[in-house]
């Protein structure tokens, strides 16, 4: 394995925190990208809420959970789709349809797949959430 993955790092954390009970976990370190899957992850009703805390260096998010999170990860390798191919990776990351969210990164930013397929555009699915 070559260097590491914020990301996954931080959905991993919130992974182990809520299979444990815990109702908050501090994520480090912060990016826009990991804040912009906290705001899906809170915008889709999965956590109660995050904040940035400025610790000098990068920073850290305080995330608040509310034992909604059955399973979350990252999606590795990134893949590609388009507005009509989300189908095809729900099936492949969520246990049911219409049953947890797929992150997506779009030119638009980062958004649900809900509101990526509504807005009808396509982008990199990087995470999932259940």
């Amino acid at each position: 394995m070559t260097g590491t993955d914020p990301l996954a790092n931080a959905l991993s954390a919130i992974d182990n925190a809520e299979s444990v009970g815990h109702l908050d976990q501090t994520v480090q370190p912060a990016s826009n990208e990991i804040g912009s899957v906290l705001e899906v992850f809170y915008d889709r009703g999965y956590i109660d809420g995050f904040q940035f805390v400025d610790d000098g260096k990068a920073g850290q998010f305080e995330v608040d959970l509310k034992g909604a999170i059955n399973e979350c990860g990252p999606v590795k390798p990134r893949y590609s789709a388009t507005a009509d191919e989300f189908e095809k990776w729900e099936k492949r990351f969520l246990p049911a349809r219409d049953y947890g969210t797929l992150v997506v990164t779009t030119s638009r930013g980062v958004m649900s797949h809900y509101e990526a397929r509504e807005e009808g555009v396509g982008g990199q699915v990087i995470a999932y959430v259940y």
